[in-house]
Order: C-alpha cells, then structure tokens, then sequence
C-alpha cells in the first residue's frame, strides 16, 4: 500500500490557518476596543444625577449641572516616562469625553492640579503640557471649563513665583479669588496655595481679593438694609444665594481618620497627621475663609482621595484624584445646584483591576488559541491508491 499526497489536503490547511489567524486578530481587536474605549461608556452610563427635591421659590429655574474632578496631574517631561504618560492620559481622555457626552453637564470645575510639572516647567514644556491639556478635556459649546489653580501648577509657596500664577491664569483665563455666577448661583474659586498668613506679593493679593469677595457678597445680601447705600454704592452686586467654595486645598483637619468610603485613604494613610500649609490649609487661614466667605458647600482636592467632614454645619468634600497614576478607583462629583439646595453624587471609573484582568484571561485565551491553531502542526489530508508490488 503506498501513501499519495495530494495538494487538496495541503490547500484546505492553508485556508484554515489564514482563518484562524483572522480569527485571533479580530479577537485582540475586540478586547482592546472593549478595555480601551466601550468599557468606558458600559460604566459612566450608569451614573445618573442626583435627586433634587423640588424649589418652593416663587420662581423656580432648572438646577445647574456641575461636575467637579481633581488632581488629573497631566506628567511633564523631567518624570514622566513615555509610555506612563501614553496611558494615563488616554485614560483621562476616554472617561472625561465619555462623561461629557452621557451626562451634558453645563458646567465643568477641576480642583487643581492639573499639570505634574507646572511648578518647574519651562515655556516650552508649559506650552507642550497646555496644548496637551486642552486637546484631552475639550468640550462642546454648551458646557463650561473652570479650573482652580494647584501646588503642582504653580509650586508650593516657597516656590511660587508671579510668572507662573500669571501664566497659569492667562491659560485658563482665570483670576485667582474670583466669584462665578451661573443661574442665580456663586461659586468663589480661591488660590488657597496662597493663603499663607504672610506679606508675600501673591499672598497679600489673594488676601486681598477674598476681602473683596467677601463685601460684594456681604452687600448682595443686605440690598434692603437701611445702610446699603452708604456702605455698597459702589459695589457690583452679585446674586444673593449664599457661596460655594472651591480651593485646591482642604480647610484643615488633623488627618483623613475619619474619612469613610471606598475611595478614601488607606488605612496606613489615615493614620499620618497633617501638616498645615502643606497637606491642608492652616487653622487661622480655614478660619478666616469661613467667616469671609460663609459658604454653604466646600468642594477641595489635594489629598486625592475622598472625604466629607463638617465645618460647624458647613460640609466639606473632597475629590478624589481624576487619575489612575493616583489612584485604583478614580471617581468625581455630580452635582445638582440651585440658588437655594444642592445635591450631589458620585461616578466611579472603571478600576484599573478591571481592565488589568481582562488583558490577562484575553492574553491566556489567546495564547491558548496560538498553541492549538497556529503552531505549525505535521497534519496533512492524504489519499491512499494501492498498488501492485
């Protein structure tokens, strides 16, 4: 009996090894489509703004939608390496973008720190990280971008210098102690790396600004009081809703030990002690920003994780970091907003744990997948004829 190879059996191999390869390659499309764009989506989609009950004001607006992220710390060029950079910022991107066109907010505050390397950035690397910034968190015409100004934007107060404010506030076309009215409703963003208690230029400025703040909010409130001429002549008047404080850094607290929460410090990290003028704003300075402003909500960040304390009855939350460079489970604030009440939530990212583990079953699926169809394998179709010895 002899064996006859025939060339049938070696074509139909050939075709399907060509289609397993396709087969495989469709399959990492897939998973990195899933891991790097939709997973995005599957998750952002089931946040949802938080309930508001309904105004008893005579004349009722729509609430403000507000969405308040923190320490997205894009990485500069003297630590970031490339590749860590790469990433961070896709992630960053993909959330923000993803958010932005589920939820529509009207408005859009980041706490700080948005840039690693601000403090130490020279004009070309400003300008590198600034271009990169705006590119990431673009937005439609319909939603507003306010930032509050950062340690790592400017550098901590030893190394704060009046060009880097300056530029910082000319990007964002911000001015550090300003007051934002949106439908009936103030937000008083405040350079708390300022708030030293000293005679620094920046410092007596900032000091200066939030006394400002603080009379035309003060006259705001008194419009039918008998003085009000006297004392608010010349001031321009704001809406009369009591403020919202937004500031890089937390007023102070001995530690994060009371904090609570999924996205809260570690254990080992509630433990430390802070330190005032660097972790938190220094008791006299918190003090002071209280009785100035008499807010009814502090938003903060810094810490970059999450936390809500009261301040006699005032609440305080700060926002996690935006980044997963800082943090597993990134999150930000979903806030509803009225003259007179607010509401808020929260809206987690997905966890970096859950893209990790998906890349390793698809990557042992697929290597599974290789040893059973694309090894080379001595398999042919035969034919057999018999012939005569």
């Amino acid at each position: 009996m002899a064996v006859v190879r025939t060339g049938l059996g070696t074509e139909k191999s050939s075709r399907l090894k060509r289609r397993n390869v396709f087969l495989c390659l469709g399959f990492i499309f897939v998973i990195i489509f899933f891991c790097e764009f939709l997973l995005y989506y599957l998750v952002i989609i089931q946040c949802h703004w938080p309930h508001l009950e309904t105004t008893t004001s005579p004349h009722p607006t729509s609430p403000l939608k507000a969405m308040f992220l923190s320490d997205t710390h894009l990485l500069g060029e003297i630590t970031g390496h490339w590749f860590d950079k790469l990433r961070r910022e896709w992630q960053m991107e993909r959330a923000y973008q993803s958010a932005i066109w589920l939820l529509q907010p009207d408005i859009v505050f980041i706490l700080g720190d948005l840039f690693d390397e601000g403090k130490w950035s020279n004009s070309k690397a400003w300008e590198d990280d600034l271009t990169r910034f705006q590119s990431m968190f673009r937005h439609p015409p319909h939603t507003e971008l306010l930032v509050v100004v950062g340690n790592h934007d400017i550098g901590f107060h030893y190394e704060m210098t009046v060009h880097k404010l300056n530029r910082f506030e000319k990007a964002f076309n911000l001015t550090s102690g300003k007051v934002v009215s949106r439908k009936g409703i103030n937000f008083v963003l405040v350079n708390s790396v300022a708030l030293e208690g000293d005679d620094c230029v920046i410092c007596k400025a900032a000091e200066d600004q939030i006394l400002e703040v603080s009379r035309r909010l003060n006259c705001s409130r008194m419009k039918n009081h008998p003085d009000f001429m006297k004392k608010c002549r010349s001031v321009h008047l704001l809406p009369p809703s009591t403020p919202i404080l937004l500031q890089h850094y937390p007023l102070y607290r001995k530690s994060d030990a009371e904090c609570t929460g999924e996205d809260s410090a570690s254990p080992e990290e509630k433990k430390v002690l802070f330190k005032e003028q660097y972790d938190v704003l220094s008791q006299d300075a918190s003090q002071k920003l209280l009785k100035l402003i008499q807010p009814r909500l502090i938003l903060s960040g810094h810490t970059h994780s999450a936390c809500r304390v009261l301040h006699g009855n005032v609440p305080e939350i700060s926002v996690p970091s935006f980044s997963w460079r800082n943090r597993n489970n990134p999150s930000f604030i979903m806030g509803l907003i009225t003259a007179e009440d607010f509401s808020l939530g929260k809206c987690f990212l997905p966890t970096e744990n859950t893209v990790i583990y998906i890349y390793c079953v698809a990557g042992v699926l697929l290597c599974f997948c290789a040893v059973i169809y694309l090894l080379p394998l001595n398999v042919s179709f035969y034919t057999t004829k018999q012939k005569p010895i």
